[in-house]
């Protein structure tokens, strides 16, 4: 029976007390709840705008914190934030639950049977919610009422000291604030890694100014969102930012294109025409792939950019603008340099404020993240009612090296969620009355992602190494052996997508005697799994 006791209530206030003094507070406000309130996943989310934003959750795949949730597009969810009071949905309810088949530890096609959300109000308005999920159902059918809104009425209160807490400390440099990443939905950098935290650091730090500056990386990993971001942050936010493909514009068209030209300056100038410039006058003006522009303009541009002065091809009059440059390249502009295939002075200019966007095999953690803030896209564009990763398939994500970075990574959710949609059809119209609504991206669903086997089966074979034995220690080999045994052929059906013949094939075992093995482990086979 899951009920709260006066005792667990102080317990949760206490708790909640010493969270906001941590640095990993929301964390802290979703441990105290779970510990207050038996469950198997507590998601603790900030509402903005109709979306609702995960800041930390417990019990639920990794990829949750990747996705944004729309409120009119969660049945359940507009429901939790409908009214002030805790909601408890009954076990057969027909609402689709938005986490659905991301329960950790239980089968990715397992639906949830008990979901219970609170929302956090504060003075009126609506902050944010937790949500609270079991496997079985009735787990929180006979919590008092009174005691759930006691909780729901601290948890807003701590969530909102929170809030400012992470406010003050970004004011202060001493922490990146969450808040502000969720604020700015529309250009949404998703990553909590090292080298993303930085990455933030410097946009935060440099925006303001007009200093000109450099971005450099690779093809895919999101230059043209960092210039985005900075001309957000910058003074210049309510001016346009406008976008030039340095690389995609002819050769003798690019002074025209960027300073404007007049009627009959060239042959097929019909009119006069405004360039880039002038119209990024006030703003920013974005050079994107500069590395590809020709030398003998090089040298025109750094005059506009050095005096912010421009002139139209065809015309003598020489015009001020107020212009701020930033620049993108995946070349490295210090060797083209060297080459003399890039000007120095021009080189300098623009590198006033260089920044290094990272690859996504730098940005450790930030894989799975990134998963799940593009397959809950593509769930809405699709029309899904829930589209989930399995472990195997963030696995092997995560094992993989990315050469195209981000971009690539949004194109194989994107085919991967394509082929799982189609997968998903063909088997709830042949088991209709089954069917869960779940659709799950499996690793055989990730096409076009080559990985190192030998780097693979080396990682593999240390995750599956036996306990090593010390000196002096007392074990007991029968229960070592078997819970060996088990983990071995647990991982062997993740790694193989829960297929029992590539499990058996892998572990040098016919099929029917694993599957015996298996049932003496106490592992779980599926019954539509045939042996």
């Amino acid at each position: 029976m899951n009920q709260v006791s006066n005792n667990a209530l102080l317990s949760f206030a206490l708790d909640l007390a010493s969270a906001v003094t941590q640095p990993n507070r929301f964390e802290q406000l979703v441990y105290a709840v779970r510990a207050t309130i038996n469950c198997d996943a507590v998601v603790l989310l900030f509402h903005s705008n109709g979306v609702l934003t995960p800041l930390a959750q417990r019990g639920l795949s990794e990829d949750l914190m990747g996705r944004r949730f729309i409120i009119e597009e969660q049945p359940r969810l507009k429901a939790i934030c409908a009214g002030h009071y805790p909601v408890r949905f009954p076990a057969d309810s027909p609402l689709p639950d938005p986490y659905d088949g991301m329960v950790l530890g239980h089968d990715e096609n397992l639906p949830v049977h008990s979901c219970m959300g609170v929302p956090l109000y504060l003075e009126g308005k609506l902050i944010g919610v937790v949500t609270l999920d079991s496997i079985l159902p009735g787990v929180f059918d006979n919590i008092d009422a009174r005691a759930l809104e006691i909780i729901g009425t601290m948890a807003a209160m701590t969530l909102n000291t929170a809030i400012l807490m992470e406010r003050l400390e970004n004011q202060s440099q001493h922490a990146q604030n969450v808040l502000k990443v969720i604020a700015e939905q529309s250009h949404e950098m998703i990553g909590q890694s090292k080298a993303m935290q930085d990455l933030k650091q410097s946009i935060n730090l440099v925006a303001p100014s007009d200093f000109s500056i450099l971005i450099e990386g690779e093809t895919g990993v999101g230059k043209e969102l960092v210039a985005r971001m900075l001309h957000d942050k910058s003074s210049r936010f309510d001016a346009p930012m406008v976008y030039v493909n340095c690389a995609a514009i002819p050769h003798h068209l690019i002074e025209s294109e960027l300073f404007g030209h007049v009627k009959g300056a060239f042959t097929g100038a019909d009119r006069d025409r405004q360039g880039k410039f002038l119209l990024a006058d006030g703003g920013t003006l974005f050079l994107d792939e500069i590395g590809e522009l020709p030398l003998e303009v090089q040298g025109t541009l750094l005059r506009a950019i050095q005096n912010q002065e421009i002139q139209a091809v065809g015309k003598d009059q020489i015009r001020k603008v107020n212009v701020r440059i930033i620049a993108a390249t995946n070349r490295h502009l210090e060797t083209e340099v060297a080459d003399n295939r890039f000007r120095a002075d021009l080189f300098h200019r623009l590198s006033v404020f260089p920044i290094q966007v990272p690859p996504l095999r730098e940005r450790q953690g930030d894989v799975p993240l990134l998963a799940g803030f593009f397959a809950e896209r593509f769930r809405r564009k699709l029309g899904l009612q829930q589209l989930t990763l399995s472990a195997s398939a963030i696995e092997l994500l995560e094992a993989y090296h990315w050469p195209g970075n981000v971009r690539e990574l949004e194109h194989v959710i994107s085919r991967a969620a394509l082929f799982s949609k189609a997968e998903s059809s063909k088997a709830e119209s042949a088991k209709s009355d089954n069917a869960t609504g779940i659709t799950v991206i499996s690793s055989a669903h990730l096409t076009g992602l080559q990985i190192d086997n030998s780097t693979q089966e080396k990682r593999q074979k240390n995750e599956l190494a036996p306990p090593r034995l010390e000196k002096h220690t007392s074990i007991d080999l029968r229960l070592e052996t078997e819970t060996y045994q088990r983990e071995l052929i647990c991982k062997a059906l993740e790694i193989n997508g829960g297929n029992w013949s590539k499990a058996a094939q892998q572990l040098s075992m016919d099929r029917a005697n694993l599957a015996r093995l298996a049932k003496r482990l106490g592992i779980v086979i599926a019954k539509e799994v045939r042996i």
